[in-house]
């Protein structure tokens, strides 16, 4: 009898860095990292686009970064009303990516049980969201995935809480080469650290990061590459009280 292959544990899946427009973000990737994404491609239910490449290492092992902006000649094919992942239609996170260039907004945990953890969430009243169908094609095939994707588009706790994703029997690592830049360290600060950390607990991902309470959110990724040590961090600007 052939043993059914395990699936993966619950895991940081990928890094998400916006930008205004793909051009400008493998810019970005190029002056800050060090290196040309060349992989990626389009998402038709959400009217984006991205350039990926494999951050894995030994305290990530199965991680990459996806830079993703909207493509402005595609159309959603989300309902009417509906808003993309990512806080991507949100018009504070659009000037800010605007002013201050490609930003790293949030992360996608990889798990093998999405609609589980989702129900684990909602147990702490945190609603996720909905667990949608997607794909994307690619030189050998189709990715799909599931992932959860609120109506309002919301990441949630500032991006530090994330996105759920399961994948189909292919991950994109599984075709991403070495890029010469690793994952080092995750790390989550939010007001709300206990909150947050009960969360990442219940989605099983919590030794994989480090949470810490702070006044202002903010995701920090410690990577190596090419240009030696970097580190991404999320916006911490706050708007003015009026």
């Amino acid at each position: 009898m052939t043993a059914t292959p395990t699936a993966p544990p619950p895991c940081v899946d990928h890094l998400v860095v916006l930008a205004a427009d793909l051009a400008s973000g493998v810019a970005w990737c190029e002056r800050t990292l060090g290196i040309t994404p060349t992989a990626g491609g389009e998402h038709p239910l959400m009217g984006t686009h991205n350039r990926i490449f494999n951050i894995s290492g030994p305290a990530h092992p199965r991680a990459y970064l996806e830079i993703i902006a909207i493509n402005s000649i595609a159309a959603p094919a989300i309902p009417a009303g509906a808003r993309r992942w990512f806080d991507m239609d949100d018009a504070a996170l659009q000037q800010q990516v605007a002013q201050h260039g490609p930003q790293l907004i949030h992360w996608v945990a990889s798990v093998p049980d999405v609609a589980g953890r989702c129900a684990a969430l909602s147990a702490l009243d945190i609603e996720r969201g909905a667990v949608v169908t997607a794909s994307r094609p690619i030189p050998n095939g189709l990715l799909q995935w599931q992932i959860t994707v609120r109506s309002d588009g919301l990441r949630l706790m500032d991006g530090c809480l994330p996105t759920l994703i399961q994948w189909g029997a292919v991950h994109p690592c599984d075709s991403l080469p070495a890029s010469g830049v690793q994952l080092l360290r995750l790390a989550l600060q939010h007001p709300q650290a206990a909150t947050l950390q009960t969360a990442c607990e219940a989605i099983g991902v919590a030794p994989q990061v480090t949470v810490t309470a702070g006044g202002v959110p903010r995701l920090t990724a410690q990577l190596t590459t090419p240009r030696g040590p970097v580190t991404l961090s999320s916006f911490t600007e706050k708007k003015a009280a009026p």
